[in-house]
Parts: structure tokens; sequence; C-alpha cells
């Protein structure tokens, strides 16, 4: 099997979503003329297929290639060759031949439509789903002049007949003094839990990580100058049903929710691993982040999906060398062994390491 041993390689695989955004990615894709439209998400490593009213002919949308050994492959196929290697025995086990993560470049120009995903259980219960769609944001950057706000929770939540009537008329304002947003930097880490309300602002470049995923309730109906399709806004049912998703509770305020790194482990000179969200936080994912400040060769026996955050590195795996930098994606399999990592261009690097669930 030729991709044994080796990293494997994420290429982008950009997404259509109903909002704008999108030209830092262009930036890093290196496109000669970076621009927003309405490719402002890039999925990675993703075997999730998108849901875009009027683009359901597009069966693959969402799912990724990928390149290992100078070679491309469908991601989800080549999962299922060999998913004890890939995924690790007790992980394949219990979820099969998927990671059971959903994790996503994202950047917005414009603030996001408010909405709110549902909780794993009411996916399983109400929508016979295997995921809900609870998920974190940790960002990259923030554009020059933006704001840079997100909103987590209403710290001021109507009832269940006044978030209706606020729905119904689409009065914004109303629904905007439910929150209050926080200003957030690069580096910051938020956990969102299903049921949490919710929305970016504009003007953030982030990586997002999810249970794997698309479904979602738009209870604000135009950004952009796009008015969504009623189909795209309660997710194939009616404004009642999907009430429920809602945690109407007082939210403590976002700015409390960030989640602060932990020490796990050194790893040689001026280098650490750090846990940013861990099971005691959610059982959906986690998430980590290792610093290299010096060469290193690490083992992690886990499958993880690695960004490239802060600076630029050169990974060797299976004898082969990959120059990494900002922004760059690759898949480490459970199986995959030792690796070697080193910073580069004079400066520590960082790296952003995106987990599934405990198995």
């Amino acid at each position: 099997m030729m991709h044994r041993g080796k990293a494997v390689l994420l290429p982008p695989n950009r997404v259509w979503r109903t909002y704008q955004g999108g030209a830092e990615l262009d930036r890093l894709a290196c496109v000669a003329a970076p621009a927003d439209g309405h490719f402002p998400e890039d999925w990675v490593g993703s075997v999730t297929r998108a849901r875009n009213a009027g683009r359901e002919h597009l069966a693959d949308e969402g799912v990724s290639r990928v390149r290992v050994g100078g070679r491309e492959h469908a991601w989800d196929a080549l999962l299922a060759s060999d998913p004890d290697y890939f995924l690790g025995e007790a992980h394949a086990e219990r979820f099969g031949a998927t990671p059971q993560l959903l994790v996503k470049l994202l950047d917005s120009a414009v603030r996001l439509h408010f909405q709110v995903h549902p909780t794993a259980e009411f996916a399983r219960l109400r929508l016979g789903a295997s995921s809900g769609k609870t998920e974190a944001y940790h960002v990259l950057a923030v554009r020059p002049g933006a704001e840079g706000r997100i909103y987590l929770g209403f710290q001021r939540p109507p009832d269940r007949a006044g978030l209706k009537r606020m729905i119904e008329r689409q009065d914004i304002a109303a629904l905007e003094a439910c929150f209050d947003p926080v200003t957030v930097r690069a580096g910051d880490t938020f956990l969102v839990p299903g049921g949490t309300p919710h929305a970016l602002g504009a003007g953030l470049l982030l990586v997002e990580i999810q249970e794997p995923s698309d479904l979602v309730v738009r209870f604000e109906f135009e950004r952009g100058g796009y008015v969504l399709p009623e189909v795209a806004r309660f997710m194939g049912r009616g404004l009642d049903f999907c009430l429920d998703v809602f945690d109407l509770g007082a939210a403590s305020p976002a700015e409390a929710r960030r989640c602060l790194p932990r020490r796990l482990r050194e790893l040689g000179p001026d280098s650490w691993q750090e846990e940013l969200i861990g099971p005691t936080q959610t059982p959906c994912f986690r998430l980590r982040r290792t610093r290299l400040g010096s060469a290193l060769t690490k083992t992690e026996r886990e499958p993880a999906i690695v960004i490239v955050t802060e600076g630029a590195c050169e990974l060797e795996a299976g004898g082969e060398r990959h120059a990494l930098r900002f922004g760059d994606k690759f898949f480490l399999p459970a199986g995959v062994g030792p690796v070697a990592l080193s910073p580069r261009a004079g400066g520590p690097c960082q790296l952003l390491e995106c987990l599934p669930p405990l198995s």
C-alpha cells in the first residue's frame, strides 16, 4: 500500500455558501486576483457533503480530494481502503471509515446570518441524523479595519413566542439586541455547543472545527444582498419545529467562553504541545496546538488534521519532505509512525491539530 508511512496533503477544497468571503483563502492559494465571492470556505480533509439549495446535482460538493505519494485520491474512498491505518482500529470500529469531524478554513467578508445548529441528541432523535453540529472557532487573523466580532448565545434571551415574532418579522435589530458581541483577536479559541444561537462577524479568517454535518437553522434570511430560499432556512422543516433547536437560557458572556490553552507536554528546546479543547469540554472533537522552536521527531498514534497557523516548517514522513507555510494543511494517519518536523525561515512555527472524539 503506497500510502503507508506518508503524510496526506490536503489541497484547497472550496465550497459554495450563502454568504460572501474567500479573498484571504484566494491569497493563501496564490490566486492572481483574490476576490470575495460565494466560496468563503475550504473544507479540509472532508468526507461531509454540503447541503446547498439549488446545487443538489453536485453530489460530492464538500468531499475532499487529497494527495499522497504523488497521487490524487478521493478522500472518502482512500479512507475506506484502509480505515485501521488511517484512523486507528478503535476509531474505525466505533465510527467506521470517517474521521468523525469536519474542519474548515473560513474567511468572512460580511457578518454571517444569525443561526443555530442542533445538538447531537436533537439530530439523532428528531432528524434521524448521526451527528449534530457543536463547533469551535480558532481565529487566525482579522482583516484590517474590521471589528472582528462574534456573537455567542442570547445574553438577553426572548421567550419562545417573542423569538418567533422576531424571526417572522425579520426584526434584525431586536435579534441583535439579544446578544452581547465580543471582539476577538488572532489566537482566540471559542467553543459553540449545539443549540447556541450565534454568528461570525465580518473580516475573520479562522479555523472551524465541528461535528461532521451541515445542519443549520438560519433565522436571518438576507445577508450581503442574497436572500435565502425557504428550503435553506429551517432544514426543510417549519419554524415551529426549529424553535426547539434553540437554547433559550441566558448565555454567559461570549468573552467568558474563550478556551484557554493547557500545556500537555514538552517536545524539545522551545517546543511544546498545548490542549485548546479536550474531552472535558466536549465529547465531539479535540483541538491541540504545537509550537516548533527547533527540529523534533513526533509520534501521536491518533489521526489528526494539521494546519500551519504561524510561520513555516518542513515535514518529513515516509521518505518524503514537504515544505509547508501558513495555511497549508495535511493529515497524519494514526499508523504513520514518527514524523520529523523542523521550523523554517528563521522563526518558530505553530501547528493546529484537529482530532476526532475519543474512541
